[in-house]
């Protein structure tokens, strides 16, 4: 049994399609059919139900993918660590976001100290950071939305209170608070519906008891102030996203809306000394700041 073969058996068993796997190996499709086969001979039995042209992992391959992928996972860790110990490299870390404007300072600040770490950031949805931190994929989690899991740590490092964002001249700028149940009869500008700041605000909404009237859906901060300062709807938004003198920011008074933004990561998986000061580091730049 080869360590090639393991890797082949865990593509395979994702995608469960043998022409898609040997694609994503860059190897023929013949040849990984062949190693399938060899493995499956070395285990004794079959790990695959196959129905003509199609595979489907079966019991016996779903035990052995979870010690294979355990395996595999252990391995990587020990090279970590051996280059670490070593000083082969040094440092690399796998960050994935739902958002980087808060993380811009501490980014900035610790790069300019460790200018040889090596970044790799992956901006994505929480189900996608879910998976990717299940699967030892990434380092660490830094996103507002809860992630919550048995083996996983987290430490909310920032909180942000959120607004309702008016222009300048609307009839509500003159308040000096709001409620969201207020606002049932408003045009709203809001982010795409897969936008994690959406999820999010959704969530407010729906507590306030009301279905928000939605004009248009952007994906970015700026876009949703563009087009409230134009005139064309009120938004919720973060006060850590806006600072524009045409915009006026009421405070709301119920529910209460506010954005934890945590660092997460998984307290099974070896998190290398890169990863570690970072992570120290990004809670002691907020710690500071608050």
């Amino acid at each position: 049994m080869e360590l090639l073969q393991l890797r082949y058996f865990q593509t395979v068993a994702r995608t469960e399609h043998m022409t898609k796997a040997a694609q994503e190996l860059h190897i023929a499709q013949p040849a990984l059919s062949k190693t399938i086969s060899r493995l499956e001979a070395d285990v004794g039995v079959p790990l695959f139900d196959r129905h003509g042209g199609r595979i489907q992992l079966n019991t016996f391959g779903k035990l052995y993918l979870d010690k294979v992928e355990r395996a595999l996972r252990l391995l990587e860790e020990g090279q970590k660590e051996i280059n670490e110990l070593a000083g082969l490299e040094h440092g690399s870390i796998h960050l994935a976001t739902s958002t980087l404007d808060p993380l811009s300072e501490p980014l900035s600040r610790f790069l300019a100290e460790h200018p040889d770490v090596n970044f790799q950031i992956s901006q994505a949805g929480t189900d996608e950071m879910m998976k990717m931190m299940e699967l030892g994929e990434i380092d660490l989690c830094f996103t507002s939305m809860d992630m919550e899991q048995s083996e996983w740590s987290q430490v909310t490092v920032l909180r942000e209170d959120v607004y309702l964002a008016v222009p300048q001249g609307h009839r509500l700028a003159v308040h000096s608070s709001i409620n969201l149940n207020e606002l049932e009869n408003e045009a709203f500008i809001g982010y795409k519906e897969n936008f994690i700041f959406q999820q999010m605000n959704d969530k407010f909404l729906k507590e306030a008891g009301i279905t928000p009237r939605y004009v248009c859906r952007v994906d970015d901060p700026p876009a949703i102030a563009s087009l409230v300062r134009a005139g064309l709807g009120v938004a919720l938004f973060g006060c850590l996203h806006v600072q524009d003198a045409n915009l006026k920011l009421l405070p709301i008074a119920q529910p209460e809306c506010q954005r934890h933004y945590r660092i997460i990561w998984h307290e099974k998986r070896y998190l290398s000394l890169a990863a570690r000061k970072f992570r120290d580091f990004v809670i002691q730049h907020f710690s500071d700041q608050s």
